[in-house]
């Protein structure tokens, strides 16, 4: 059977990378720019960096700083209105994957009608949008090359996906360096968003050999350079994999799609505003645990991957990768459930959500029960 494997976005990787963009703006012969940022990429000089490179397009700048964790409806259609009034032709979005979903939302509202909540699910984008460019200041989402916007249903109390191929960005800026000031528990908790994807889209029903090579290769990098960039937040040479790392496993898992983890961090970020790393990595351990009864020989292929001890008994080695991951999020001081907020008396009402979640279709064990996700909450306690 054929599958398909879609990749698009045109990268410039490496130090000072963000002094092409004035230039990457005249190419698109940009009149009205629009960039969209958040409070910490603006306390730390980010912004101003690219706002300096953006002035030399000479162009009418737009700035939208009202970028918040896990964007709402509500925030995509106050920044659109923005953007229609001052007629935006060019996206510029500086920041993690909060700030690039939030634009790619956004530029879908300038060629496409409203309201945003109608383009929850996959290829439902009729028109092309506009060029965006993305530069990402964390190493986590991979949003910057995905075809996919994560957003927040205030009204609905449900965190929902657009999967469009239309809406990746046009063009990547990734300079490590931007990656540099980010805190040890921020860098921690993106990271760990990154090896989820490595490891979600590796074992997912939707898996070919194209996306499985990309998730086992941005494995292999997280691994090794995640615990030594949360340790030292000035070594490059870490910031430098885990950034190329993103834009690998990007390749993988929009083409191949996620599963259960995700399904229960988008509920826990719907109801109770956790980030999304930090929700994925709580859970993590305990789902592919949960998963190895079902996909045995790949939980294997991963430990092998990261050079995990396999003693040949599968019984045993199915359990490597999740055990490993516990120890990973212990040393990078990840918060347990309960730490980060949640209370008991909540699971049954999160179990209940998720099962709702779409993207447990692509989960490699089906038949998924509500007993089987408080079990794992529970773990995750």
């Amino acid at each position: 059977m054929a599958k398909e494997f879609y990749a698009s976005s045109d990268v410039v990787f490496g130090k000072d990378a963000v002094h092409k963009l004035s230039e990457i703006l005249k190419a698109y012969k940009a009149k009205s720019v629009m960039v969209v940022y958040g409070s910490s990429v603006k306390r730390v000089g980010i912004a101003q960096k690219v706002l300096n490179e953006v002035e030399k397009a000479q162009v009418k700048i737009t700035v939208f700083e009202g970028v918040i964790p896990n964007p709402t409806n509500e925030v995509v259609e106050e920044a659109a209105e923005i953007a229609r009034r001052e007629n935006v032709d060019v996206f510029v979005a500086v920041g993690g994957g909060s700030c690039i979903d939030l634009t790619k939302a956004v530029n879908i509202l300038m060629t496409n009608e409203g309201p945003i909540g109608r383009y929850g699910g996959i290829g439902l984008v009729k028109t092309p949008v506009l060029p965006l460019i993305a530069i990402p200041t964390t190493a986590g989402t991979s949003s910057e090359i995905t075809n996919v916007v994560a957003l927040t249903d205030t009204k609905a109390v449900c965190k929902y996906v657009i999967i469009d191929n239309k809406i990746t960005a046009n063009k990547v800026i990734a300079d490590p360096e931007f990656t540099k000031s980010t805190p040890p528990s921020v860098t921690a908790a993106t990271g760990m968003d990154a090896i989820t994807h490595a490891v979600e889209s590796y074992i997912s029903n939707m898996a070919t050999p194209l996306t499985e090579y990309h998730s086992l290769k941005s494995l292999q990098i997280f691994h090794k350079n995640l615990p030594l960039a949360v340790k030292d937040g000035s070594d490059m040479a870490a910031r430098e994999q885990m950034m190329l790392g993103c834009i690998i496993v990007g390749f993988g898992f929009s083409n191949a799609n996620l599963g259960l983890v995700h399904g229960i961090a988008h509920t826990l970020s719907a109801h109770f505003h956790l980030a999304h790393g930090m929700a994925n990595a709580a859970v993590l351990p305990y789902v592919m645990e949960y998963n190895a009864e079902s996909c045995p020989e790949k939980m294997v292929e991963l430990a092998r991957a990261i050079e995990l001890s396999v003693t040949g008994n599968l019984e045993e080695d199915k359990y490597l990768l999740s055990r490993e991951l516990l120890r990973l999020t212990k040393e990078l001081q990840i918060k347990t459930l309960s730490q980060q907020g949640i209370e008991e008396k909540d699971f049954e009402m999160l179990a209940d959500d998720v099962l709702k979640e779409p993207v447990l279709n692509f989960n490699p064990r089906q038949g998924i029960t509500k007993e089987d996700i408080l079990a794992i909450l529970k773990k995750a306690f």
